[in-house]
């Protein structure tokens, strides 16, 4: 028994070495491939031609910033080709004997720290290029960029001075600001001359920015002194001797501030023009559209008060007209109104609103003989007349709308009495043929709450009949009395359909009921309720209920059935 343990201890033992040398192989294996992309990568770094582009940019010549800026690239070169690549030698032949002794934990940092130092001297390398390149490109852009600007600059120059009436005031400001581009550009070229690109660059784009905002001013100065200079003097001359024409022609302004305003908009005129002369020309922009903003409220002023007198010559007849013609339907309508309110009731104040309109129009008529003394006398303002004359035409037209409103309110009187008389005898006709109707069925009895009714309906009619005998109607009272009396026509007719269809359909319930009497006591009982409440009480909507439901308890659908029937032939049985 121990001996087998043992083999199995044996056993067990050799698997696990085995084991052991499979992990150890394989491991060292995956070291070894790091190994060799490390190197591999290494190598790639190292055959980059960093050494020719360092001699390519030291062939320059550079000085000043330039030469500053590429030592320093090229120390940093010089520190990476000798010290970095020395320390990554000797960390990768470190690794290669850990790898090879199996020490595969201090393999691991130590790959680590190899391969993150190779990273970290790719991105130097890199930067390092990349800095030489932008020195050796930096002398090209400044040859391109001189030249675009130094074309720039030369249309502008001779833009201005080619012309300098154009630009008026500004003149000499953009002459002094043209000079300063000159001396940048001259500075610019000493330093690219001596071999300083870098400095060079700087001075450039000093320049390059006074030129592009000279360029800027340039174009905006000549449309803003065109309008200074030319469009706002014409504008305000031509203002004043229209207004001088204006007040020679008997116009009148309100709050007259013309020649005031014209004097102030010549004073911002000119010292507007002082800030052109400063180049200010976001600031001149604002002053010119604030200035001709003002000029058109002048221009506007002045047309105003032509235009209205122009209206008030071509409306002074019309209102005139429309005046009297109001006048006169409003007297013709007091004496229409004055004979109608003898017969008729007036309720709606038709008297006081036709005198209101009256008194519009005397008011209206005063105020009209009061502007036609200004106007006489050279001291009406027209566009106060003009408003006064818009303001009353519109005031006729309503007197005139309301004048024939109330006129037609009052002419269809006459129309509506006789339709109301009429009515009344359709109205009494109608109650006899009722009356009639009912006594025809030959019934026990009448409700009282179908008499009491038809009292009223009576009463309503005999109302109307008295209001319409009066000295004065109320049309609008009798209109109410019809439409009542129209309602409790119609009310009395589907109560007195009601009455005999509930009195018809009891009884032929009952002969239908009387089959079932001896056999069913419920029935019995009810056929008898139901004849005491249409015999004794005349209640025949009651009654009918009542013999229906006892029908219904024994024969289902039976009562809807009768009363299909009946509704079917109900003409023929009356």
């Amino acid at each position: 028994m121990n001996t087998k343990i043992w083999l199995w201890v044996l056993l067990f033992v050799i698997i696990l070495a085995a084991g052991l040398y499979l992990v150890a192989f394989f491991m060292r294996r995956k070291n070894q491939d790091r190994l060799e992309e490390l190197e591999k990568n290494k190598i790639a770094l190292f055959d980059l031609p960093v050494l020719e582009e360092v001699d390519d940019v030291k062939k320059m010549h550079l000085v000043g910033q330039s030469q500053n800026t590429f030592r320093e690239w090229n120390q940093k070169w010089i520190d990476i080709s000798t010290i970095s690549f020395a320390e990554l030698e000797s960390l990768i032949f470190e690794i290669e004997n850990l790898n090879e002794t199996f020490r595969f934990i201090k393999v691991k940092e130590a790959l680590e720290e190899a391969e993150g130092t190779l990273k970290s001297m790719e991105s130097e390398v890199e930067e390092i290029r990349q800095g030489l390149t932008d020195l050796k490109e930096s002398e090209v852009r400044n040859s391109e960029a001189v030249q675009q600007a130094l074309d720039a600059y030369e249309t502008i120059s001779e833009s201005v001075t080619s012309d300098p009436d154009k630009y008026g005031v500004s003149y000499k400001e953009l002459e002094k600001q043209i000079q300063n581009v000159e001396r940048d550009f001259t500075q610019f070229v000493a330093l690219n001359t001596a071999g300083d690109p870098m400095e060079a660059r700087t001075v450039l784009e000093k320049a390059e920015k006074r030129t592009y905002e000279i360029q800027e001013v340039i174009e905006q100065i000549p449309p803003l002194f065109e309008v200074l200079n030319k469009v706002f003097p014409k504008q305000l001359k031509e203002i004043k001797e229209g207004y001088a024409s204006l007040i020679k022609d008997h116009y009148v302004f309100e709050n007259d501030i013309i020649q005031t305003n014209v004097d102030k908009l010549e004073g911002k005129v000119r010292s507007t023009l002082m800030n052109l002369e400063k180049l200010e020309v976001e600031n001149v922009g604002k002053l010119n559209s604030e200035i001709a903003k003002e000029i058109d409220q002048l221009y506007d002023i002045m047309e105003k008060e032509i235009n209205a007198r122009h209206y008030v010559n071509d409306n002074k007849s019309t209102l005139v007209n429309y005046l009297e013609h109001a006048d006169k339907n409003n007297h013709l309508l007091l004496i229409e109104l004055d004979h109608v309110s003898q017969s008729y009731v007036l309720n709606n104040n038709e008297l006081g609103k036709v005198r209101g309109f009256q008194a519009q129009m005397q008011e209206m008529q005063k105020e009209f003989d009061a502007t036609e003394e200004k106007l006489k006398n050279k001291e009406a303002i027209f566009s106060q007349v003009a408003a006064f004359y818009r303001e009353s035409l519109d005031q006729l037209k309503d007197i005139e709308e309301d004048q024939i409103e109330t006129g037609q309110s009052i002419k269809d009187f006459a129309p509506r009495e006789r339709d109301a008389i009429k009515k009344i005898d359709d109205y009494e006709l109608e109650l006899r043929t009722l009356k009639r109707h009912v006594e025809k069925q030959r019934l026990p009895g009448i409700p009282s709450s179908y008499l009491e009714f038809f009292y009223v309906a009576g009463e309503r009619v005999e109302e109307l009949s008295r209001e319409l005998n009066k000295i004065r109607i109320d049309m609008n009272h009798i209109d109410r009395l019809v439409g009542l009396c129209e309602e409790d026509i119609q009310t009395l007719k589907d109560k007195t359909n009601n009455l005999i269809d509930s009195a018809a359909l009891t009884e032929q319930m009952i002969q239908h009921a009387n089959r079932y009497r001896f056999s069913h006591p419920e029935i019995k009982n009810a056929i008898d309720r139901s004849l005491s409440l249409f015999s004794r009480e005349h209640l025949y909507e009651d009654a009918l209920d009542t013999i229906s439901a006892g029908i219904e308890r024994i024969e289902p659908g039976t009562t809807e059935r009768i009363r299909k029937y009946y509704f079917e032939n109900k003409n023929n049985q009356i």
